[in-house]
């Protein structure tokens, strides 16, 4: 006989906002996933996600928009730690802390990790002229024409920009920042010369470097990547280099395990399925998985890594 459902929330008006949850026949009603604003990466991830979790969870999930920045993960920090309020969130959730003072979390502290859902990797591209085939080739023209050179980026603390400032930091270079709305027109300016070097993802810059307008040198991930098949790693050239666009799902702190768990097992399946999997990487992104424990281990390596190039480059949020 299953065990029914005990669940004891004390008010925070008490002093106590804590709801201790056993957890053998969650969930009981529906499930929220609170994301970013509608029509990003993370809307579409958190969609497609609840779309096929009803399956195993046995509950409606709905996705809630609550717009980008500090907005959606300070609903979710707020939310009764029982399962029914999830955030889906990027690195912004524990990068932003270390950009902008006086943010209302702490991405260790607050959240519990459930599962990275996807990455995405950046290209490391250059326009045709330059006279590099590699990326050993370009560190060394970096390197003999120290400030000469110059990097598209989108906004302080984007995707794009840290990888190019983590990139300059291993190899020791002096490349410069033009910064431009967004990465569209930052690949405008590649194909045009304005800049020589970008660090963008693959959809954006691998028609380009098809057509010949682009020359595509390496990729930002740890072992290559399926998105652009052939193409080598930049860690080839600067071992323990890694730079790329985590996100996935998480729940308050103070959420209990087996809820946590559960979670993770059904998102798992749902990430497994084949048509999910293509539908991720026709987006541009690459399917991950894992542990709740192996998504926490990243943060802590991604926060050490990158905190210490905002540290370093004194990058500040916009």
């Amino acid at each position: 006989m299953r065990k029914i459902v005990t669940v004891a929330c004390v008010l925070a008006t008490m002093g106590l906002a804590e709801c201790v949850l056993a957890a053998d026949d969650y969930p009981v009603k529906p499930v929220r996933i609170i994301t970013s604003a509608p029509g990003g990466g993370s809307d579409f991830a958190a969609r497609l996600i609840a779309a096929n979790l009803p399956q195993g969870l046995g509950q409606q999930v709905i996705v809630e928009n609550r717009g980008g920045g500090i907005i959606a993960p300070e609903v979710s920090v707020k939310a009764p730690p029982d399962g029914y309020s999830l955030l889906y969130y990027g690195s912004t959730l524990w990068l932003l802390p270390l950009m902008r003072d006086k943010v209302p979390w702490d991405a260790l502290r607050d959240f519990i990790p459930v599962i990275l859902t996807v990455t995405t990797p950046t290209i490391l591209t250059v326009h045709p002229s330059l006279p590099v085939k590699t990326v050993k080739d370009l560190i060394a023209l970096a390197k003999a024409r120290p400030g000469e050179m110059n990097y598209s980026s989108g906004a302080s603390g984007s995707a794009n920009h840290l990888s190019a400032e983590l990139f300059k930091s291993m190899a020791k270079v002096n490349i410069v920042r033009i910064v431009y709305n967004g990465q569209g027109p930052g690949v405008l300016a590649l194909m045009s010369g304005e800049v020589q070097t970008s660090f963008a993802v693959a959809a954006s810059v691998q028609p380009h470097v098809k057509s010949g307008r682009l020359k595509a040198l390496a990729v930002s991930s740890a072992t290559p990547s399926a998105l652009f098949p052939g193409l080598p790693t930049i860690a080839a050239t600067l071992p323990g280099y890694e730079a790329v666009s985590p996100s996935g799902i998480f729940a308050p702190a103070k959420t209990p395990d087996a809820v946590v768990n559960r979670l993770n097992q059904e998102v798992s399946k749902v990430l497994a399925r084949s048509d999910v999997k293509d539908k991720f990487f026709s987006s541009g992104v690459e399917v991950v998985g894992g542990s709740p424990q192996e998504f926490a281990a990243r943060i802590r390596t991604e926060i050490t890594q990158m905190g210490k190039v905002i540290k370093d480059v004194g990058i500040r949020d916009e």
